[in-house]
């Protein structure tokens, strides 16, 4: 990437991802177009997705674009631009509520009712989910691109984000919609077209199949997605107790 920015880039020059896969297409073929995508972001000292990655560390040769907006980025100038983020300061922010507009992971989705079986946050579930994917189909596992740095944790999809990709025992992508509260007929489209590109972009041969997880699947979705084999729908509940202990 490092040699990508000193042949192609220019102080202030604005390029996009796909100038990036265009080079490395040309100059590397082997790196698949969409780990240089991952590489992009997680090199943009300003990138919300650099919290997934705890191997993006100062002093290793991450901090090397500003990203200016979805699918935009140029050269960090270290005297002017803001410091790099890193995990615990990305985790931080997202934790007292600031984030990226285009990030929604911690957005919440309804009153925080102290008795509801429902996760009060996005975030919540897809972090329970990413923890606990083999509740949803034995041998599920989280991605992680070739070298191991990248995850399937809010992937990009194009200018869009998955919430969790996974890989089953089966050797298929499965793409994990989550929606905090009910689902209606309206996420079939959303996950259809994710499902799309993960096979147009990602996939190969192997499959890829989709699982939307809602507190409450609606009966506009069951119908919607009756027809569709690939698309698996999952309730969740959440339970627990509390005992006096004095």
């Amino acid at each position: 990437m490092h040699e990508f920015a000193a042949q192609e880039l220019k102080h202030g020059q604005v390029f996009s991802r796909k100038d990036a896969i265009r080079w490395f297409a040309d100059h590397y073929p082997d790196i698949k177009g969409n780990t240089v995508g991952l590489h992009v972001d997680g090199m943009s000292v300003n990138s919300p997705q650099r919290r997934h990655h705890p191997g993006i560390k100062p002093g290793r040769g991450w901090d090397l674009f500003l990203k200016l907006g979805p699918g935009e980025f140029r050269l960090w100038d270290v005297e002017k631009d803001p410091a790099p983020r890193y995990k615990a300061d990305l985790e931080a922010d997202a934790a007292t509520g600031v984030v990226e507009k285009h990030d929604f992971a911690g957005e919440a989705t309804e009153e925080d009712d102290p008795g509801s079986r429902k996760f009060a946050f996005e975030r919540d579930l897809q972090n329970y989910l990413v923890r606990n994917l083999g509740l949803l189909e034995p041998g599920l596992k989280l991605y992680e691109d070739e070298d191991g740095e990248f995850t399937g944790v809010e992937f990009p999809a194009g200018q869009r984000y998955i919430d969790i990709l996974a890989v089953g025992a089966d050797g298929a992508y499965v793409v994990i919609e989550t929606k905090v509260s009910r689902a209606y007929d309206r996420v079939v489209g959303q996950i259809l077209r994710y499902v799309g590109w993960i096979k147009e972009n990602l996939a190969g041969e192997a499959s890829v199949r989709g699982i939307i997880v809602a507190s409450e699947i609606s009966d506009d979705l069951i119908l919607a997605t009756s027809s569709i084999e690939n698309i698996r729908l999952v309730e969740y509940e959440l339970s627990f107790s509390l005992k006096s202990v004095s």
